[in-house]
């Protein structure tokens, strides 16, 4: 036999893995399969974002023949939430399960679905068996989870009602496959869960309140032993803001010059990141010899988006440092015009986000149209965000990324005077408070005359972070001197965030009402 046949013949047909987000479009297209029947739908791609980067070691799929047949979402809790009544939307943060505290004591099962095509290979049990080998090696307390009822629609009307139904399937009097496998596995019954998924027809909503104990958990008095979290991450992240002087240039390689240059500066100081302003691509319009009209110097600008994204992602390699790109307004395929931040990281990777919400300058000026996608980006410094300027001013976008697990939010701005910088400045501040995360802001300074909305600039970056102990005593990392080219550096600890999320004096991402409001982003 051939080394190559050995090596076809030894590699597994069915393996279960940790999911990765190059996964998400087959997880979404699994669980749509899964519940189909029951008219519940599938995540959003933010939602399964922030459940691997929330938690990256608690999401499995099952692999055959690589398909993805199988995915099982979990993550960590203290008992004081997951052994009291709740829904599926509090206990799991809308989908993203935000709620992961790494010193949770419980480990929450907040999904195990299977394709129904290829059920006879075992996967929930091997899923099962993933999930209480996690809870092992993390000395968890247990397992828990609402279990569905999916035959509870069909059959209640010969009980009386949902707890004599749990009631006469929990003696075995009768079946019920789902409750059945699951106490099979070891799994004791709490209770029933009224109103726990209301989307979920066929269990009228309802969900079995379920717990497997670890027997090998450490007793109470044990001193639990130190646990990574998530992909290794560096202890400290730095980060540089540039305030960028808007100045006549007479080539778009004399632009490209000017930024490389800071490229260069912030790499020598081993910055991991370095974020431009919004709109600071404008300055190539100043290389024109008259005035142009807005729609002129929109089409002026498009011609430079592929080698300005070209340009960036080459110093991003060059120089090791993963590259915020301001933002650049660009034509897009459909023929709208958006204001693009392009993300440029070492490892030569490309992203692009939108500006959500444009101000009422861009859309009269250039006709500048919002975007209708925000999220995370995985980086080798963990998740990251951007909002663009004015979408700093919206809470719901910020809570959106960090849901998605950002730790960093960076925000390219634009403002001609104090006043227009002061909303950004405060709402940015809040954005970091709120969401116990770090928030940086880049600002363009100087002048344009010629170019039509960026005749004058005003801007202070700075570098921003929650108000606790751990943090800047005026939650202020690094800012700089008003209307001044310069850089500023801070090192960020993302442990620090970790810290102030579940232990801080005040916990906002934790402290939630998730029983009372929540946030719908709907996917296009």
């Amino acid at each position: 036999m051939s080394s190559s046949t050995q090596a076809r013949s030894t590699k597994p047909q069915l393996l279960v893995r940790n999911a990765r987000i190059a996964d998400i479009p087959a997880i979404r297209a699994l669980v749509a399969k899964v519940y189909q029947s029951a008219g519940m739908g599938t995540y959003s791609a933010a939602m399964l974002r922030g459940q691997i980067n929330n938690f990256a070691e608690g999401q499995f799929v099952a692999e055959y023949q690589g398909e993805i047949v199988g995915y099982c979402a979990t993550f960590l809790i203290s008992g004081q939430f997951a052994l009291k009544p709740h829904t599926w939307a509090e206990i799991s943060g809308g989908g993203y399960a935000s709620r992961h505290d790494p010193d949770g004591d419980y480990l929450y099962g907040m999904e195990v679905c299977v394709d129904p095509d290829y059920r006879g290979l075992r996967i929930g049990q091997r899923l099962y068996d993933a999930r209480k080998k996690l809870a092992r090696a993390w000395d968890a307390k247990g397992i828990v989870f609402g279990g569905r009822l999916p035959t509870l629609a069909r059959r209640v009307r010969r009980f009386d009602g949902p707890e004599h139904y749990l009631e006469e399937a929990r003696a075995s009097r009768q079946r019920d496959p789902v409750l059945a496998f699951q106490m099979r596995n070891g799994f004791e019954v709490l209770g029933l869960l009224p109103d726990y998924l209301k989307e979920d027809k066929e269990s009228l909503g309802y969900a079995v309140h379920l717990l497997w104990r670890n027997p090998n958990a450490p007793d109470e008095q044990e001193e639990r032993r130190a646990k990574s979290y998530g992909a290794r991450l560096p202890d400290t992240v730095r980060v540089a803001t540039v305030q960028y002087m808007q100045r006549r240039v007479g080539s778009f390689d004399e632009f490209i010059d000017l930024v490389r240059y800071f490229v260069d500066v912030t790499a020598d100081y081993r910055a991991d990141f370095v974020v431009f302003p919004e709109l600071f691509s404008l300055q190539l319009l100043s290389m024109e010899d008259q005035e142009l009209s807005p729609a002129e110097s929109i089409e002026a600008l498009t011609k430079y988006t592929t080698p300005l994204k070209e340009a960036l992602s080459e110093m991003a390699v060059r120089y090791n440092i993963n590259i915020i790109g301001g933002s650049h307004p660009t034509r897009m395929a459909n023929g709208r015009v958006e204001n693009i931040c392009y993300v440029c990281l070492r490892g030569g990777e490309v992203h692009e986000q939108p500006k959500i919400h444009p101000t009422p300058n861009e859309v009269y000026w250039w006709n500048i149209e919002g975007g209708d996608s925000l999220n995370a980006i995985n980086t080798d410094c963990g998740p990251i965000g951007v909002l663009i300027c004015y979408d700093s001013e919206f809470p719901e976008l910020g809570r959106h990324l960090v849901d998605q697990g950002a730790n960093i939010i960076f925000v390219p701005f634009c403002t001609d005077e104090r006043q227009s910088y002061l909303r950004v400045r405060y709402c940015c501040q809040a954005r970091a408070v709120e969401n116990q995360c770090y928030v940086a802001l880049s600002g363009n300074v100087g002048n344009l005359p010629n170019v039509h909305n960026m005749d004058i600039q005003y801007a202070q970056s700075c570098i921003l972070t929650p108000c606790d102990f751990p943090f800047a005593r005026d939650g202020i990392a690094a800012d700089t001197t008003p209307n001044v080219e310069t850089v500023a550096f801070a090192d960020l600890r993302l442990e620090a965030l970790r810290a102030a999320r579940n232990s801080g004096t005040v916990q906002n991402l934790k402290d939630r009402r998730h029983d009372l409001y929540t946030t719908v982003w709907r996917e296009r």
